[in-house]
């Protein structure tokens, strides 16, 4: 049975009658362009076919009421209770993400309208793959269908960003929101953090995207990804510009010995991987799959020397992924500290390197590891 099909039984099931709409929004993986996207850089990452699921209907109240099939909980908040983010707040789980896109709404003055809903995801939490995103975009489209706002991408991308920076407290650059409002099937989107602009690029002609789940997982309101945010603005800071994405290699190669160690690497990575990333794009519409597999092979040595946002289980996932046969190139996706890498794979050997790789990794590390051949999928939609 379908996500689809499941949570529109158990809305019949809980509240006696069909939904009047379903939603959903996938998460994602991004081939390349990793923390770029809070330096106003340049990302370009592609919908996959894991998404969460919203069945709904409208309530005459200020209840939202959700119950979340992963987690077998029903979770209520009024809307007027999350008008006022600092009284409001707390470590509830899953249901923060609801709140805080409904607080982000209110605060942009919109007019919301309660609602009640069955919610289900596949996207795996924790794994580098915007699960987060996925929710808040999907909530979004729910809020916005039920109370007959206007759909803008960008503009609701912004929203559920700013509800996972300032409810969810996680300092998450616009990639991820904007890649589940606006992707199109078929294709990776090659985004301006900076203008917001966006352009489609195709896979190169028989190649899929493997995403490898080492299953291990990291907190980012826990972990270094803020850390490294900071240090990034201090980058900024010293070169004098915005952000580093207005640093030319040039730039940064002619003063890079005036920055301490850290603050160097940090710099650094953030620089070539916006340079990478464009060049990547590139090599996507010229069909160059040797071309793009470098690139990634080059972003990978770079998050891991000099960003240092890998791990043990992720580089033996990619070292691994690496030599096997069909496989371009691979690196971490995400923040880091664990989830998942991407490999660009022959499309006809993906199956197939998919369980050798899996094979290998629980014979190297003694984990299971999860496989997913990713279709390129729309971002929200009412289904």
């Amino acid at each position: 049975m379908s996500l689809k099909e499941l949570v529109v039984r158990e809305f019949a099931s809980r509240f006696g009658a069909q939904p009047t709409a379903v939603v959903r929004a996938p998460g994602r993986v991004n081939l390349i362009g990793e923390h770029t996207d809070y330096n106003d850089g340049f990302v370009l990452p592609m919908a996959i076919d894991r998404a969460v699921w919203i069945a709904l209907r409208p309530r005459p109240d200020q209840e939202l009421r959700v119950y979340s099939l992963e987690f077998d909980e029903t979770r209520t908040f009024t809307i007027e209770e999350v008008r006022d983010k600092d009284a409001s707040r707390e470590d509830g789980g899953w249901i923060e993400y609801l709140k805080g896109v409904t607080w982000a709404l209110q605060e942009a003055g919109y007019a919301l309208q309660a609602w009640e809903g069955v919610l289900a995801g596949d996207v795996p939490i924790g794994a580098g793959l915007s699960s987060s995103a996925a929710l808040e975009m999907a909530t979004v489209r729910a809020i916005t269908l039920i109370s007959q706002l206007p759909w803008d991408a960008v503009a609701m991308a912004k929203l559920g960003q700013r509800a996972e920076n300032k409810w969810v407290g996680v300092n998450c650059g616009i990639m991820d929101q904007m890649i589940s409002a606006a992707a199109k099937t078929g294709h990776a989107l090659l985004i301006d953090c900076r203008s917001l602009e966006t352009q489609l690029v195709p896979l190169p002609p028989g190649t899929v995207a493997v995403v490898l789940d080492t299953t291990t997982r990291r907190g980012l309101v826990d972990s270094a990804y803020n850390e490294r945010r900071t240090q990034c603005e201090a980058a900024a800071r010293f070169f004098g510009v915005p952000a580093l994405r207005d640093v030319s290699l040039a730039d940064f190669e002619a003063r890079a010995d005036e920055l301490d160690a850290l603050t160097c690497r940090r710099a650094r990575h953030v620089i070539t991987e916006n340079e990478r990333t464009l060049q990547a794009s590139h090599s996507m519409r010229e069909g160059d799959a040797v071309k793009l597999g470098r690139l990634m092979n080059a972003s990978h040595q770079s998050l891991r020397d000099d960003f240092e946002v890998s791990s043990e289980a992720l580089n033996t996932m990619v070292e691994y992924a690496r030599r096997t046969n069909g496989c371009y190139g691979a690196r971490l996706t995400g923040a880091g500290f664990g989830g998942c890498a991407v490999a660009l794979v022959q499309v006809d050997k993906a199956d197939a390197f998919a369980k050798t790789v899996a094979a290998d990794y629980e014979r190297a590390t003694g984990n299971r590891s999860n496989t997913y051949i990713c279709r390129a999928t729309n971002g929200v939609e009412v289904v």
